[in-house]
């Protein structure tokens, strides 16, 4: 930080559960327990640190219409058993909310309001309720429309603009007409996804973030297909438009459950954890776009946030971007010429490890902090394209 009256924010640490399948291993699992138990491992792993400590907790949450109702921050602090004394928030700006909570933690510690914050995200798409307007009068005859919570839009304003609200996947094939993205190449993207995934759990990649649940039968991620091969996908049909499409279910992100969460400090709260942090946060930015060519948000938010950190791309080390549809990430990448595409999700991607919405941005921005921690130095960023429109970007450094 530049201005002397603005803090440094230190991730000291941050663990993600495995993600789960929409209906696998983590699905009898509540949102709220989810949240609890990578709060509680923060904490576990951080010894030093008095708990009352922690002057707030920030949690993204995309859905919060089911268990996730009623501040799921505040019941996870409650949940692992921390003082009644530690605050919680929940914020929501759709699939880039867990990131928006690390944001949100860091500025108030930036600025001194905190010295010490949790921050992270959470989602059960499995448990997403199915939910029902309010009848404009008591006691309605007819039958009622049923709406799923799960994913996209649902009840929609009548004043919006059609091509506002089409499907997120027929946002994705818009992408791909915009900028020449042929199913092969987005084929060939996923698998590179999966494979990455794979090597990486082999390699003991992500046992320094990863906190399995007790009594649970999930100790990686459950969306990762070893046997993946482009002959497979290939064979997949498009799920948006029958005719001509090419986004599939092979080459989209998954429906998904699970939380992470980030511990950040400022250097007397360093202090307090004894531990050597992970990565500092330098900038980040949020921007707008066109609904429908949400996918394309992370362009322009990855461009300020550089800029505000007095980066550029040459300088990325590490760069976790949100694979919500393949035509989307290559569609954004294709923006940056100057950026190494080596450099992207080189432990696998949201294709392969899954999307759970609110908890997506906590566990990019983690991925992040201990790619950089392993390296040793350098700048790294974290971004996601977010639904109606928006992107949101973090800078790291180390």
């Amino acid at each position: 930080m530049t201005d002397p009256h603005v803090r440094d924010v230190y991730i000291v640490d941050a663990v993600r559960t495995p993600v789960g399948k929409y209906g696998g291993a983590l699905a009898g699992v509540r949102p709220d327990d989810l949240a609890a138990h990578v709060v509680r491992a923060l904490v576990d792993r951080t010894p030093d640190l008095d708990p009352a400590r922690i002057d707030d907790v920030c949690f993204g949450d995309a859905n919060g219409a089911g268990e996730d109702n009623r501040n799921v921050a505040r019941m996870a602090v409650l949940l692992a058993g921390l003082p009644v004394t530690v605050p919680g928030v929940t914020v929501n700006r759709l699939c880039g909310s867990g990131l928006e909570a690390v944001i949100q933690a860091a500025r108030a510690i930036a600025h001194g309001d905190a010295h010490i914050a949790v921050a992270g995200g959470v989602e059960s798409m499995s448990r997403a309720p199915y939910v029902l307007r309010k009848p404009e009068r008591a006691f309605p005859a007819g039958h009622q429309e049923m709406f799923s919570s799960t994913l996209g839009w649902r009840m929609v304003n009548a004043r919006m603009r059609p091509e506002w609200t089409v499907a997120l996947g027929e946002g994705a094939e818009l992408i791909a007409d915009q900028h020449g993205i042929t199913r092969e190449q987005q084929d060939v993207f996923a698998l590179a996804s999966h494979q990455k995934a794979v090597r990486a759990w082999q390699e003991g990649a992500y046992e320094a973030e990863v906190v399995p649940l007790p009594d649970v039968d999930l100790l990686r991620d459950e969306t990762i297909r070893e046997a993946s091969s482009l002959e497979s996908l290939s064979k997949l049909k498009p799920v948006f438009r029958p005719a001509g499409g090419t986004v599939t279910a092979g080459n989209s992100s998954p429906l998904n459950d699970g939380a992470a969460a980030l511990l950040l400090v400022d250097e007397e709260g360093l202090r307090a954890t004894g531990r050597e942090p992970l990565a500092r946060i330098r900038a980040s930015a949020v921007t707008g776009i066109e609904p429908q060519l949400f996918g394309l948000g992370p362009v322009e938010a990855v461009r300020r946030a550089l800029e505000r950190s007095g980066r550029g791309f040459d300088d990325v080390a590490a760069f976790e971007l949100n694979e919500a549809f393949a035509a989307q990430a290559l569609g954004c990448i294709g923006q940056w010429p100057e950026l190494d595409p080596a450099v992207v999700n080189p432990r696998g991607g949201a294709i392969a490890i899954g999307h759970p919405l609110g908890a997506s941005g906590a566990r990019l921005a983690g991925s992040v902090a201990h790619q950089l921690a392993a390296l040793g130095s350098g700048t790294g960023l974290a971004a996601l394209c977010i639904g109606v429109g928006q992107g949101l970007a973090l800078v790291l450094e180390r």
